[in-house]
């Protein structure tokens, strides 16, 4: 079985439905409150997970039951968390959510162990195997680095789904795969990616920066790929968004399975972009994310 080794945030999301966000110094009633497993890197580990790949997942998370309850399901998806520690002084990461009537939210993040997530937590044994390493940014940049560094040396593939944050120049060219969306292009090249020709250039930029290969994730538009010798345009699946929440994360960690078997750069998007129409059609992030038979279903049920 192809291997993937993520390394990332995880987080339990409490959430509450409201019909307006309060202003400051107002307390409002709200509705229905529930929570849901979250944290990019957790969301990405279950998506490679369920599309077919065998996942190590490297994190920190505390002692409490938000990461008792995280790591337990984790291992019932058939993770790997030899690697996770349990930190006896730091809770594990929560994300208080408010959502008004109109879909709009509030969001406050208490990282807690996610944050220390430390460089040597990040050991060459974890690497075993390991064809794609997935990263993200909500751990510390260090540990980021530390992770590229290591999978350089064990021949690792990298595969970076950045947020709108500043990355080492050094570890651009080390980069096999960067995913960012769209803001996250802006940020990185100054670009809005709000036209094609924009898009091209925007993709081409991120290739100057050093990345092997660039994907710029366009939600309903579907996504743009650049390498070295080829552009191409892939568009998004017909699908009835109920809840987008998850969805890139969903493409992440089915792209990486894909890319762990050796498809293509244009089969594997085709995969992820299955994977993330799948995603929006389901309330929630985890609990949204298909399994390899749902992708392979509607793949093959495509004209």
């Amino acid at each position: 079985m192809a291997s993937v080794l993520v390394i990332g945030s995880s987080n339990t999301d409490l959430v509450i439905r409201t019909n307006k966000l309060p202003a400051p110094g107002e307390t409002v009633l709200g509705g229905t409150f529930f929570t849901a497993a979250g944290g990019k890197g957790a969301n990405q580990a279950v998506a490679a997970a369920r599309a077919g790949a065998q996942v190590t997942f490297i994190a920190r998370m505390g002692c409490d039951d938000f990461g008792k309850r995280a790591l337990s399901a984790f291992q019932c998806e058939g993770i790997d968390t030899r690697w996770i520690v349990s930190d006896p002084d730091l809770p594990s990461g929560v994300a208080f959510i408010l959502v008004d009537d109109r879909g709009e939210n509030s969001i406050t993040v208490a990282s807690g162990a996610n944050a220390a997530l430390s460089p040597d937590q990040i050991q060459d044994r974890a690497y075993q195997g390991a064809e794609i390493c997935l990263l993200q940014l909500e751990i510390p940049i260090e540990t980021v680095v530390q992770a590229v560094y290591l999978s350089t040396k064990n021949e690792t593939r990298v595969v970076l789904n950045p947020a709108a944050a500043d990355l080492p120049e050094e570890i651009w060219p080390h980069l096999f795969l960067i995913t960012p969306n769209q803001t996250e292009t802006e940020h990185f090249t100054g670009i809005p990616p709000n036209s094609p020709k924009n898009i091209a250039k925007a993709a081409d930029k991120l290739l100057q920066k050093g990345a092997q290969n660039a994907i710029i994730t366009l939600g309903a538009q579907g996504a743009f790929l650049a390498t070295s010798d080829q552009t191409l345009h892939i568009p998004a699946f017909k699908a009835t968004s109920i809840d987008t929440t998850g969805a890139g994360d969903a493409f992440n960690g089915a792209l990486a399975c894909a890319l762990s078997e050796n498809q293509s750069l244009e089969t594997a998007i085709r995969f992820a972009c299955a994977a993330g129409a799948l995603t929006v059609g389901k309330a929630g992030a985890q609990p949204a994310i298909p399994t390899r038979d749902q992708i392979d279903a509607l793949l093959a049920n495509l004209p």
